[in-house]
Order: structure tokens, then C-alpha cells, then sequence
């Protein structure tokens, strides 16, 4: 029949089921890189070591990704993006099997980074929707894909921790290991192979450049403990971290291919959005470390509900719920507000978040309240920010550009996890093993100074938004394509 709707075919079949497939699998790498974070406990009393290395099951996965995103993110600009996005659930796949089998903490620790690879992928999916979907659907796609990579530990979080106290580690663990397997599955099938004429170099001194610099960077952020103890050592490091990334810079600014385009980066929208998105991070990261350790400290503290693991888990829901409802509604909005101010209204209700965390606590509600006024912000503020970006952006950059705020994300959630502690750290007393109910406060305070910092950035950014009416290159690359 002629007249048969388009919506029947195989290709609109196809597209159709892109969508979903994208979704989940950005969900999965987020979730399983996020399945430390509740184990630790558990994590130490099984092999019998210190809580401090327990925390590395957690540490060495956001190394890994943010070491392996931009490498990733160049990758996939190239021609060989699907079967970069392949490997890259393989090893993913290998890493959740070393966590299951009855094998020594080393080996526990090389699965865990072998996990955390998989967030590099966030930034690949975002490429393929933008590259084989309509304009009109891959901008919501795109908007929740980001959300959905930082939904994902608020629901891999519960689930871990429920498995975890009825059926023990290795069947938490074990959980990661039967979705990574389904999302490579689900790749295979679905994702298709990049456009034709991409390019293929690769800059491996970049990456080993950028590499350095950024697990030395995220080191020191998560090892407070060594500026206490070691401060002329960690000043060393961080010296190094400093000239590592300057020399990177250098390298990417006069290479012909280079891992990340410096210049693009350079570009007023994007390194506004970047700026936005480091300040945001680690405030955003403070306040969900703040309500989920509040949340556990015991009452003999004189404050807090000593929560179980998994009931504390549960805190994360409205977290997760409301981020995705902030995905859904921020494409419709987006087409009446511009990008920076959404910027910049979805920092106003993360530092919302913070005041209500700051001024009430005294029972759960308030604590669920605050962690999804939380969520509502992150979410909206993520599905924001790739439309600030890819608007200035080729397609054929898409994953590149993404891959660099990602890594920024990363270094700014690793920041504010360490903010966190080292104010609380600074508010206990000394033989006191938790610290007192205003160091919370005063941690609270100093995540609203983050998000007000990020409001003024937004709103500077959607200033300069105002005023550039001329087409940019990425705008004049998708007319020409269509």
C-alpha cells in the first residue's frame, strides 16, 4: 500500500527503538559505576581491610571514567564509534565478572575500574542520537541522556544495598554483572555505525598527557587525608597535576588532531557552560554527600537517624524521580528559555535544596523534601547543559565537546565530595568520631556560595547568549546537512 504512514517503516521502526536503547545504556554504565558507593561497608568486613581502602572500590571508578571519557569521547568522534561503544561495554562486562568471582581485593579494585571505563560511553550515545535522529527528537534524547547518567546512582544505590543485606556482596556485585551484560546486548543490536567521512587520528600523546594530569587531580581530591599528613607531598603532585594539563594544552593547540579542540573549548558559550559546570558540580556533589551521610550518623551523635545502608538508599528516590521529571520538562522549556538561564535557574533550586537542608533536618520528610528539590535541579541543570554546548558545536564534535564537560563534571563532583569532608573533618571535635550538627550547616553554606557562583556564571553567559545573533559553524554545518 502507498499510502502506509512513515511511522510503519523499519527505519522509523529502528530510530524508535534507538531512543530506549540509548537511554538504558547511559542508565546502566552510571548505575554500576555508582554500586561502591553503598558497598564500602560491606566491602571491608569481606576482605578484611580498612574502610579508608574499602572507598577505593568507589574512588578508582570515577578515576577510571574521567581518565577514559575524553580518550572515548575522541573515539567515537571517528569512524569507528561503534565499536569503540562495543569494547568499551566488554571491558565493562570483564570488569563486573572480576567482582563476582571469589578473587582477592586487587583484583576487586582492577573490576571496579574496569566498571568505571563504561561513563566514558555518556558522551558516544549523546553523538549517536544527534548523528541518526531527527533535530526535533535528539535534543530531548540528548537532555536525557545526561540526566539519566546522573539519575543512575539513586537507583543503583537502593538495589545495591538491598541485595547486599539479604544476599551479601558477591550477589550485589552480581547485579552489575547481568545489566552490563544486557546493555551490551542491547548496543549490539541497536547502535549503528557512524556517518561516513569521519576522522580517524587519534592524539596518543594527549591522552596520556590528559590521562596524568586528571587521575593526579582526582587523587588529591579524593585523598584528603594526604594534605593533613603529607602536605609537602601533595603540593608536589598537585604541582605536576598543573603542568601535565599546561603542557596538554599546548600540545592540543598545535596538533592537527588534536583530543580535545582547545579552540572550541575556548568559545564563550562553551567555556562559560564548562565554568558553570565545575562551580554547579561541586555543589551539586556536596549537598547529596551532606543528606546521605546525615542520613546514616548514628543518634548518639546527637543528631542524625542511623539509617541503614538501604533505607538510606531509599532517601535517593525522590532524588532520582524528580531529576527525571526535571529531564522530561526541560526540552519543553527549553524552546521558550534560552540554555543559560535555565543554567541559571536550576542553580537557584540546587541552592534552594541547600537552605532547606541548612534550616531543616530534624526528621525524614524534610530530609526527602531537600534531597528532591536536589534532584529536580541537577536534572534540570543536566539537560540544560548539553544544549548550551552542542549548540556551537559540529556534529561530527558532538562526543568530543561532551566527553570535556563530563570530565569537567567529574573534577567538580570529586571536589565537592572532598569540600564535604574536609569541612566536616574541620567541624569535629577532637576524640569525637562525628562531627557536630553546624559543621552540616556550615558545609551547607558553602555549597550555596557554589550555586550562587554558578547563578551569576549563568546568568553572564545567557548576557553574552543575548547579544551573539550570528550563526555559528555548527548552526551553518546542520543547515547545510539538512
Amino acid at each position: 500500500m502507498t499510502g502506509q504512514p512513515t511511522s510503519t517503516t523499519p527505519e522509523h521502526s529502528a530510530t524508535r527503538l534507538l531512543v530506549p536503547a540509548l537511554m538504558f545504556i547511559a542508565l546502566v554504565v552510571a548505575a554500576v559505576a555508582s554500586l561502591g558507593t553503598p558497598l564500602i561497608t560491606s566491602v571491608a568486613t569481606t576482605f578484611h581491610v580498612s574502610l579508608d581502602n574499602a572507598q577505593w572500590t568507589l574512588t578508582i571508578a570515577l578515576l577510571s571514567g574521567a581518565v577514559a571519557t575524553p580518550v572515548l569521547g575522541r573515539l567515537g568522534a571517528g569512524p569507528h564509534r561503534r565499536a569503540t561503544i562495543l569494547a568499551t561495554l566488554a571491558i565493562v562486562v570483564a570488569g563486573s565478572a572480576l567482582t563476582v568471582l571469589p578473587l582477592p581485593f586487587a583484583w576487586l579494585l582492577v573490576g571496579r575500574a574496569a566498571q568505571g571505563v563504561g561513563l566514558g560511553l555518556t558522551a558516544l550515545m549523546m553523538g549517536v542520537a544527534r548523528d541518526h535522529l531527527p533535530e526535533e527528537r535528539s535534543a530531548p534524547t540528548i537532555a536525557l541522556i545526561s540526566v539519566v547518567s546522573i539519575i543512575g546512582a539513586g537507583v543503583g544505590y537502593p538495589l545495591a544495598a538491598l541485595l547486599a543485606e539479604f544476599g551479601g556482596l558477591r550477589v550485589a556485585y552480581g547485579l552489575g554483572l547481568v545489566v552490563t551484560a544486557v546493555a551490551f546486548v542491547t548496543a549490539w543490536r541497536s547502535v549503528p555505525k557512524a556517518p561516513e567521512g569521519r576522522s580517524a587520528h587519534f592524539d596518543m600523546a594527549g591522552a596520556l598527557l590528559l590521562a596524568g594530569g586528571l587521575f593526579l587531580i582526582l587523587f588529591l581530591a579524593s585523598e584528603t587525608s594526604l594534605w593533613s599528613h603529607h602536605l609537602v607531598l601533595a603540593v608536589v603532585l598537585a604541582v605536576v597535576a598543573v603542568l601535565l594539563l599546561c603542557v596538554w594544552t599546548l600540545t592540543e593547540l598545535r596538533s592537527k588532531t588534536p583530543l580535545v579542540d582547545v579552540r572550541a573549548v575556548r568559545h564563550p558559550a562553551v567555556a562559560g557552560a564548562n565554568l558553570a559546570m565545575f562551580v554547579g558540580g561541586i555543589g551539586m556533589y556536596l549537598l547529596l554527600t551532606l543528606i546521605t551521610r546525615y542520613a546514616q550518623t548514628p543518634h548518639s551523635a546527637g543528631y542524625g537517624f542511623g539509617l541503614t545502608t538501604f533505607v538510606a538508599g531509599l532517601v535517593l528516590v525522590p532524588f532520582s524521580v524528580l531529576g527525571f521529571v526535571a529531564g522530561k520538562l526541560t526540552p519543553r522549556v527549553r524552546k521558550r528559555i534560552n540554555g543559560p538561564l535555565l543554567l541559571a535557574g536550576s542553580a537557584v533550586v540546587v541552592g534552594a535544596g541547600f537552605v532547606l537542608f541548612a534550616a531543616a533536618r530534624s526528621n525524614l520528610l524534610e530530609l526527602f523534601a531537600a534531597m528532591g528539590v536536589l534532584g529536580f535541579g541537577v536534572g534540570s541543570f543536566s539537560a540544560a547543559m548539553p544544549g548550551v554546548i552542542l549548540a556551537v558545536t559540529p556534529k561530527s564534535e558532538t562526543s568530543s565537546a561532551m566527553s570535556f564537560n563530563y570530565v569537567v563534571r567529574s573534577v567538580g563532583y570529586s571536589l565537592g565530595s572532598a569540600t564535604g569532608g574536609l569541612v566536616l573533618a574541620a567541624g569535629t571535635n577532637p576524640g569525637r568520631l562525628f562531627p557536630t550538627n553546624g559543621a552540616y550547616t556550615t558545609a551547607a553554606l558553602v555549597g550555596t556560595a557554589a550555586m550562587a557562583i554558578t547563578t551569576i556564571t549563568s546568568l553572564t553567559l545567557a548576557r553574552l547568549h543575548s547579544r551573539d545573533t550570528t550563526p555559528t559553524d555548527a548552526q551553518r554545518e546542520d543547515r547545510s546537512s539538512r
